[in-house]
């Protein structure tokens, strides 16, 4: 290489990202970027490597394919690798997959991620929801103490769907009814003063008591003190669950009495609306993914691409979840 054109080359240098340095550095080594996935995957399935058929840990090596380590169950005779019966199993371009955590971490959208790795949007959105399939049950398993609740409604949404129920909104519009109705889909917030967060989408309209029965009884201790606003739902439901409420009145502006407000899940609600409004819209059928994708983030439990890769299938962070 001339001279020139070598200064013109590192001068570019700067301009890399962390993970295309650390692939650059990786490739001077002699090792590839799918390499250093592999071997990230196959470490992880290894301790627990099992058949997925017939749940056997009797097997032998048998070859490799598209880059991974085959197995053959002796018992029943089937093969598998570190990925079958996985969210990951059955996709391309492993290489990309650390650099598309790195996406996922940064909140980037599907265009964006499809740019920075040059792969299709639609690879990009499959990755997505294949990525958070896992990785968004990583919740807390019960909240403690004082806990808030409040709720929060979404604009019903059938963004990609080939076939509408109903006439078609531009640009997400607007509702047809005023206030609360159908068009709208509750999603329930849950959170302690640890900040421990669960999230639940209970359906379209209005919050209801069984709609409460069915979601929180098992997320919280019977001797927690659930704070709400004046939601009658709340109410009816603590009654019935025997487990001590407190009602914040909003609309008489009282936001805060002592210990008693629910100004934690509210600042939540806020910063996944403010979230949200990056990806212009979202399906109401991929909610669920959202919300633990929001968690991811919010909790900081997750804050590496690989961490996030580990998760993806199935092998969470050793920090205890309450």
């Amino acid at each position: 290489m001339q001279h020139a054109k070598w200064i013109r080359f590192i001068a570019q240098f700067s301009q890399l990202s962390r993970r295309q340095r650390q692939a650059g550095i990786a490739r001077l080594r002699g090792n590839t970027p799918q390499d250093a996935t592999v071997a990230l995957l196959e470490s992880v399935a290894q301790p627990h490597l099992a058949c997925p058929a017939c749940h056997s840990s009797h097997a032998h090596r048998h070859g490799r394919a598209h880059g991974l380590q085959r197995y053959r169950c002796v018992p029943c005779g089937r093969t598998f690798n570190a990925l079958t019966g996985t969210p990951l199993a059955r996709l391309r371009h492993k290489s990309l997959w650390l650099a598309y955590a790195d996406c996922l971490l940064a909140s980037a959208s599907v265009r964006q991620a499809a740019r920075q790795l040059n792969v299709h949007r639609n690879t990009a959105f499959r990755w997505r929801h294949r990525f958070l399939t896992l990785a968004r049950t990583d919740r807390p398993h019960c909240l403690h103490g004082i806990a808030e609740a409040d709720e929060l409604y979404l604009l019903e949404s059938e963004k990609g769907s080939r076939h509408l129920a109903r006439p078609a909104r531009r640009r997400g519009g607007h509702a047809r009814q005023r206030g609360i109705s159908s068009e709208q889909v509750c999603i329930v917030v849950a959170r302690d003063r640890t900040g421990q967060t669960l999230d639940f989408v209970t359906g379209k309209g209005a919050l209801t008591k069984v709609q409460l029965h069915a979601c929180l009884p098992p997320v919280i201790d019977k001797d927690v003190l659930l704070l709400t606003d004046g939601h009658a739902a709340y109410r009816a439901f603590a009654r019935e669950a025997g487990i001590s409420h407190q009602a914040v009145n909003l609309h008489a502006g009282i936001r805060v009495q002592g210990a008693a407000h629910v100004q934690n899940v509210n600042a939540y609600h806020s910063r996944l609306r403010g979230w949200l409004r990056i990806f212009h819209g979202v399906a109401s059928r991929y909610l669920p993914n959202y919300l633990g994708w929001r968690w991811i983030l919010d909790a900081g439990r997750i804050r590496s691409p690989e961490a996030l890769l580990k998760a993806t299938v199935g092998t969470f962070p050793h920090l205890t979840v309450t």
